[in-house]
């Protein structure tokens, strides 16, 4: 597996809890991308603990959101790591900022094979939470891997949903079929130069006339608030050409086999609400659950500690990983 460079230092957009204990760690993927990891344990711990895999959002790092979830659930028992996905933040994989909807998937597998064979873990009480696009992510893992024992969603996107429809539906056969042209095009150019043109990070400077989701994530991904120097979204953004594969290939296709526990949570207010509550209805089982959260908007739910219902979380996860 490659070497990576792993930064040792804090830098995480949170503080450091005194009730963990926090190392860095890597593991790889089946198609031999080597992931890197922050990982959480409980402070004092002993026995064989459950434990969480976190990902997400889409376009973020490990010290953003999902660190924060991680270090959370870890203060309350849980032995937890934050990955970097594939070929983003500090995570192998050439080239860079391309995202893939089978990679990113096996990447919460790849997890769960880390987590399996670790001395302090239980390998029969594994969950995985998934924050925005990560959380169509997470849904695809536990469809195709029973091994995840209870999924957490928070405030999800179905990124092929949203590049093979836009936003609330509102692309059509014909404007697919125009986004294809130019996204192919784009293929030619970026192989004549050699290189891979970004799609560009969260809009900077913000127009006064912004749509409020776009100024959202201004809020969150461009401010002290959240930014972060190896964050696509603070920065440049995807490779363009990372929109191709979502378009051909929905990731929800078989989430309603999914036999193991479930816990979507979305924010009432949040553009993105709609993709949580419709993939909720297409879950099976009597251990499926849809929580949204009154008033909270799409990023309430990467850092506002007093909104995300980690409570909740915790009381799922120890009725499922028991």
């Amino acid at each position: 597996m490659a070497e990576l460079n792993l930064t040792q230092e804090w830098d995480k957009v949170f503080p450091k809890s005194e009730k963990v204990n926090h190392r860095k760690v890597t593991f790889h993927n089946r198609y031999g991308i080597t992931l890197a990891a922050d990982l959480y344990e409980p402070k004092d711990a002993e026995g064989k603990l459950p434990a969480i895999a976190v990902s997400g959002p889409f376009g973020a790092v490990k010290e953003q959101a999902s660190g924060l979830y991680a270090q959370t659930m870890a203060e309350r028992g849980f032995l937890t790591i934050a990955f970097d996905p594939s070929y983003t933040g500090e995570s192998g994989g050439e080239p860079r900022y391309v995202a893939s909807p089978d990679i990113n998937t096996e990447d919460f597998s790849a997890a769960v094979d880390f987590l399996s064979v670790q001395d302090n873990v239980d390998p029969e009480r594994i969950g995985i939470i998934g924050i925005c696009g990560w959380g169509g992510m997470a849904l695809n893992a536990a469809a195709n891997d029973p091994r995840i024992k209870a999924t957490v969603t928070s405030t999800m996107y179905d990124m092929s949903r949203v590049n093979a429809q836009g936003y609330f539906d509102s692309m059509d056969a014909d404007a697919r079929y125009e986004l294809r042209k130019t996204l192919n095009a784009q293929r030619i150019t970026d192989y004549k130069n050699g290189t891979y043109e970004r799609a560009g990070g969260v809009v900077d400077p913000l127009p006064d006339d912004a749509p409020f989701y776009v100024k959202d994530y201004y809020d969150y991904y461009k401010t002290e608030r959240g930014y972060h120097k190896r964050s696509l979204n603070s920065n440049d953004g995807w490779n363009t050409t990372s929109a191709l594969s979502f378009m051909n290939m929905p990731i929800l296709s078989y989430s309603d086999e999914i036999r193991n526990a479930v816990l979507i949570i979305h924010g009432e207010k949040a553009h993105s609400c709609y993709f949580s509550k419709d993939a909720f209805k297409k879950l099976k089982g009597d251990n499926k659950e849809l929580m949204i959260i009154p008033d909270a908007v799409h990023t309430d739910l990467y850092d506002q500690t007093d909104i995300i219902p980690f409570d909740k979380m915790e009381e799922f996860f120890q009725e499922y990983l028991k």
